[in-house]
């Protein structure tokens, strides 16, 4: 929380000066200064931003990246919907369909639980996280300007707006409906799409920060 914290509290425009902060790309002239009086030297321009073009005023053009974020979301939550609708009208009281032998198999089960069948006693818990995910979501998307950042968070927002859908519309009531899995590895738990997209997505965002990279296209220095 304390990353997403100071990630949703980094101004729009990014401070050149003393924040420890750099857009990717961006070198400085030397001695710090672009030309006698402060303007870019004769017959160089300021080095565009890596992560995308930046306007007239100075700030990065982010609104691709938004569409980026939303349309990923929309195909993760497509495909988890639409399998889910597959499953729930061919696959639910029938017999597991074997994939890969023994190693895969496709098998209807109502979870109750978080991802992966974890934790079934808190589902009203786990019901408003998914929202709150949302809500943050929705929060960086203002901000967002990286590509890598529009793609992770998109997956995080179609798997957990996946999984809301269940448990707001399926029985046994509204925020308490089990999600439905199909995916059923060997020796392990049987989850979704919806909680492939949520994994993938965290893995990525942990790589992002790894990397020191945030939503709004710049790199932090610690």
């Amino acid at each position: 929380m304390a990353e997403a914290e100071r990630i949703i509290g980094t101004p729009d425009t990014p401070d050149a000066a003393g924040s420890g902060r750099e857009r990717p790309g961006e070198d400085a002239a030397p001695g710090g200064r672009a030309g006698s009086e402060g303007a870019p030297a004769a017959g160089t321009g300021s080095a565009p931003a890596a992560d995308g073009p930046r306007s007239a005023s100075g700030r990065p053009r982010g609104k691709r990246r938004i569409a980026v974020l939303f349309a990923v979301a929309a195909v993760a939550y497509a495909l988890d919907l639409v399998s889910k609708l597959i499953v729930v009208a061919k696959l639910e009281h029938h017999p597991p369909i074997e994939i890969i032998g023994d190693w895969l198999k496709f098998e209807a089960i109502r979870n109750a639980g978080a991802a992966f069948g974890f934790g079934e006693a808190f589902t009203v818990i786990f019901t408003v996280i998914a929202a709150a995910v949302i809500v943050v979501i929705a929060r960086l998307a203002r901000k967002l300007y990286s590509l890598p950042w529009a793609i992770a968070l998109g997956l995080l927002l179609g798997g957990a707006l996946g999984n809301l859908t269940d448990r707001i519309f399926r029985a046994p009531g509204v925020f308490e409906g089990a999600v439905v899995d199909f995916i059923a590895p060997k020796h392990f738990a049987v989850f979704n799409l919806a909680d492939s997209a949520i994994v993938c997505g965290g893995i990525l965002i942990v790589l992002l920060s790894f990397k020191g990279l945030d939503p709004d296209g710049t790199v932090h220095k610690d």
